[in-house]
């Protein structure tokens, strides 16, 4: 597997890495139901945040969208968990930044696991009112 940085021609993989995470991984959350809104939201996000990709034999395994201070998304491929790309791709946006936050789901717990192994903390849990998805989440902070 090979990180790069993403270039807009990488858009249309990235929301299909995404969509597939999210239905595989999130079966709690409402479905997508219009996919052209989600690949038109991740064609901008690759141009507003600094968004980096995992890719081996000619396909995307994982991508982290990050600003200095925030993790916006990182979605790694379920055939691919448990293999390092997501700690690699996280390492790329602590390395930019001596604090970041970051918003997971409550029952998300693989991923809770995960940032809490990475020095994360959870700072605050809300009850999903304010996120789209109205689903129970809890921000994160890790401090360098």
């Amino acid at each position: 597997m090979t990180l790069r940085r993403a270039q807009a021609m990488d858009a249309p993989a990235i929301t299909e890495l995404y969509l597939h995470t999210r239905r595989t991984c999130l079966p709690y959350l409402p479905p997508i139901t219009d996919e052209p809104d989600a690949h038109r939201f991740f064609a901008g996000v690759v141009k507003s945040a600094e968004v980096w990709v995992s890719e081996g034999e000619g396909r995307l395994a994982a991508f982290i969208a990050f600003t200095p201070d925030w993790v916006e998304h990182l979605y790694v491929h379920p055939e691919h968990h448990g293999r390092g790309l997501g700690d690699a791709l996280l390492s790329k946006a602590k390395a930019g930044s001596g604090d970041l936050r970051l918003w997971t789901f409550q029952k998300n717990a693989q991923a809770r696991r995960f940032y809490e192994a990475r020095g994360f903390v959870a700072k605050r849990e809300t009850d999903g009112a304010e996120n789209m998805e109205r689903e129970p989440d809890v921000l994160y902070r890790w401090r360098g």
